[in-house]
């Protein structure tokens, strides 16, 4: 049974994140040969201070970047 996870910054819409899930469903399914009901998909969401570039928080470079 594939189990995929997909950590991403918080933010996308529910109809998005639908979108990749059904998507990555199938890419794997197809690349794996295994029936898309046996595809689990786990997708966390990370609040923007809590995801790390080059030494401070997304939080922070958007902060920066709208100044």
């Amino acid at each position: 049974m594939p189990f995929v996870q997909i950590n991403m910054l918080e933010g996308r819409s529910p109809e998005k994140k639908e979108i990749l899930i059904q998507e990555i469903s199938t890419l794997v399914a197809k690349v794996l040969e295994s029936p898309v009901e046996n595809v689990r998909i786990m997708i966390n969401e990370i609040p923007p201070e809590h995801w790390g570039i080059g030494g401070e928080s997304v939080k922070i470079r958007t902060q920066k970047s709208n100044r």
